[in-house]
């Protein structure tokens, strides 16, 4: 049945404007954090270090909550049009089951962004003669960048599926974005949940974190993603048709 829920997920998704936004919203900051790069190079000495920290500046705290917000909320704006919801939970599926495929897409496309976004940094990189990329150390801060999203991502299909308003979740992404950065700078970012993807990214200050501090934050997303979650499984459990 979750494997039916997915294919219908994509079907509303197939030829959605939120596609234009995957495409052209994450350009921006790869744009400016590589003119920010270029015209500060005798300040930023790191090569590729330098250079992601001016992309995860923008993209981090700025335009990738906003694209998650948009996601999640377009996902949920699709079922409150002409009361799709309530003919959704009459399908012969549970409805923890319908939450839990929509968060799966939301995750997709969340992965595809931090795909899209790491090829645009390499792009970059090699624009401006940058040569040998870390491709190891890429990798892994997009890995746990993604993984930290996945908090991000449950807890905004959570608040999209009790705000029927489309721009509202939306605006709190956004604000949970620059929490991000407040939270990062007051060393509270491993606990927070709109801290946690640029922190497993190393957004703006990148650093090596211990084997220990990465377990930390795996343990520490599973239990938000799962906390999220299950409130959400819940929720969509108890309402009223």
């Amino acid at each position: 049945m979750l494997v039916k829920l997915l294919k219908a997920e994509r079907m509303k998704l197939k030829r959605s404007p939120v596609w234009l936004a995957f495409l052209l919203m994450p350009i921006i900051p790869a744009v400016l954090g590589t003119a920010n790069y270029v015209y500060n190079q005798g300040v930023l000495t790191k090569a590729w270090i330098s250079l992601w920290t001016q992309h995860t500046l923008f993209t981090d705290f700025f335009f990738l909550p906003i694209l998650l917000g948009i996601y999640c909320a377009y996902i949920m704006r699709i079922e409150y049009m002409n009361n799709n919801l309530n003919k959704v939970f009459t399908m012969p599926a549970g409805r923890s089951m319908i939450f839990l495929s929509k968060l799966i897409m939301a995750a997709v496309m969340l992965v595809l962004s931090e795909i899209w976004i790491c090829a645009l940094f390499v792009i970059s990189g090699y624009a401006v003669g940058l040569t040998d990329p870390p491709w190891l150390t890429i990798t892994q801060w997009c890995a746990f960048g993604t993984l930290g999203g996945m908090v991000m991502v449950s807890m905004q299909l959570l608040i999209s599926m009790n705000i029927k308003s489309f721009a509202l979740p939306i605006g709190i992404s956004f604000a949970g974005g620059l929490s991000g950065l407040v939270f990062l700078a007051k060393d509270l970012g491993h606990i927070w949940p709109y801290s946690l993807m640029s922190y497993g990214m190393n957004a703006n200050a990148p650093q090596e974190l211990t084997q220990s501090g990465y377990a930390q934050f795996i343990i520490v997303c599973i239990v938000y993603i799962a906390l999220f979650t299950t409130i959400g499984a819940v929720i969509a459990a108890k309402r009223d048709i």
